[in-house]
């Protein structure tokens, strides 16, 4: 496979997760493989995106478990929380998986660049020391990075990438945004305390999620002390003497806040790579522009992950790593990655989780849809006290009975959906759900029973 008329047959820019898998596997395939990353290695997953999050979702589950266990006898005396020991005991992790992440590249020979890199010729590619290499086969996996608006005094403002390694809790956080982050880190510091409010320029929260499904999540986290305004935006952020900022919206007076947090949207990182030098074709978002086997408009240069901005998930850009090394090292048939039907979850309080179409989706696609549902309260909510509700929804096509859609939100719904997702993938139908024994009791026996 070696052509020595480069010093690599791949070069990776980005060791986020589709390009160490990508890396890995050219590698595995007998490839000589670089991979160049300026900040860690990992991305925005493992050093500052859903995996630190998740430990804080944990983290933050412990307020109401805390709260609950009475009602099952537990008594916890002096309960206090220290935000410090959370946060550095979470960055600690993030730390051994760098590491982690770091001894996979090094154990197949992947070359590492810890230094930022730019296409600057054809199969040329100039790291930020000055030295240049060559490779057969470039591939871009530089992920994105959070949007910050235009707006008077964003620079005071943090985004998720800062929400990790404040100092202290905030008393008051204002949080901009309607999609899963925001929603995710409005529940996370509610349940460590902090009073929280969400902003929202338009007038729907999550709005890719079923109606049903995103409106029970409003309820619930109204009904946990989140404040929420809608059709609203920022005119200034400015800082007070007395710390904090003041903050005024479009619709309201100035306040003052201790923190604001902008959570919306994301943007691919290509800026600065050299792509408009190798001709490589962005698109209205700058992302990179490939067709269904991650290959640009340049033969040799290749795309994979958040910076395509095709599905900005972590097991998204994984696969995509996987099928484009095995498409172009291995000696297979050429792999792509079917984007349809793809799972996702919301880390919310409680959280969300759905595969396939939403009910207004299959509405408008299919036409006779049927719905069933199941409302229920949680057995632990029950005996703890809590007057919060668990909402499932499945989505069948009403010619055939085939399931296209499954929607939740209760208590563990992303550890439910991830087996439900296999059998919407494969095409089953309410049918075979009906004839499948229910496992008693538990929340997952809801899908078998949906009437």
């Amino acid at each position: 496979m070696a052509d020595d008329q480069y010093d690599y047959d791949l070069f990776t820019i980005g060791a986020g997760s589709g390009g160490v898998r990508a890396s890995r596997v050219a590698a595995a395939h007998g490839a000589r493989v670089a991979i160049a990353e300026e900040h860690r290695v990992g991305g925005t997953c493992v050093i500052r995106g859903c995996v630190p999050k998740k430990m804080l979702v944990y983290g933050a589950h412990f307020a109401e478990d805390l709260e609950d266990c009475k009602r099952f006898g537990w008594e916890v005396e002096g309960k206090r929380f220290d935000w410090r020991t959370l946060r550095d005991n979470v960055l600690d992790d993030v730390d051994r998986l760098n590491a982690a992440y770091t001894d996979t590249l090094e154990s197949h020979d992947v070359t590492i660049f810890h230094e930022r890199a730019e296409l600057t010729g054809a199969h040329e590619i100039t790291l930020a020391g000055g030295r240049t290499v060559t490779a057969r086969t470039i591939l871009i996996a530089t992920g994105a990075r959070p949007r910050m608006p235009v707006c008077e005094g964003v620079e005071h403002a943090i985004s998720s990438n800062e929400a990790f390694h404040l100092d202290e809790l905030p008393k008051k956080i204002i949080i901009a945004g309607g999609g899963y982050i925001a929603n995710e880190f409005a529940g996370i510091f509610n349940e460590f305390g902090c009073e929280v409010h969400i902003v929202n320029r338009g007038s729907t929260l999550l709005r890719h999620y079923d109606e049903g499904v995103r409106d029970r999540l409003l309820q619930i986290s109204i009904m946990k002390g989140i404040q929420f305004r809608f059709n609203t935006t920022f005119e200034y952020i400015k800082p007070c003497d007395e710390g904090g900022y003041f903050v005024k919206l479009s619709d309201c007076e100035e306040e003052r806040a201790d923190c604001v947090m902008f959570a919306v949207g994301r943007i691919p990182n290509t800026e600065g790579l050299g792509l408009d030098r190798a001709g490589v074709e962005l698109g209205a978002n700058g992302e990179v522009m490939v067709d269904r086997f991650s290959k640009t408009n340049v033969d040799h240069i290749y795309a994979v992950g958040d910076v395509t901005d095709r599905v900005q998930l972590t097991p998204v850009a994984i696969r995509e790593g996987q099928a484009f090394a095995d498409t172009v090292f291995g000696n297979g048939d050429p792999v792509a990655v079917d984007h349809a039907c793809v799972p996702s979850a919301v880390f919310s309080h409680p959280p969300i989780a759905a595969v396939g179409m939403t009910e207004g989706e299959a509405k408008n696609t299919l036409g006779s849809v049927k719905v069933y549902q199941s409302d229920f309260r949680p057995m632990k909510n029950v005996l703890a006290g809590r007057d919060e509700r668990s909402l499932m929804k499945m989505i069948c096509d009403g010619e055939n009975d085939r399931i296209v859609g499954i929607h939740m939100i209760a208590p563990d719904a992303p550890e439910m959906m991830q087996a439900a997702a296999i059998a919407v993938k494969a095409g089953l139908t309410k049918a075979d759900f009906d004839a499948t024994v229910a496992i008693h009791p538990t929340m997952a026996e809801e899908l078998v029973l949906m009437r």
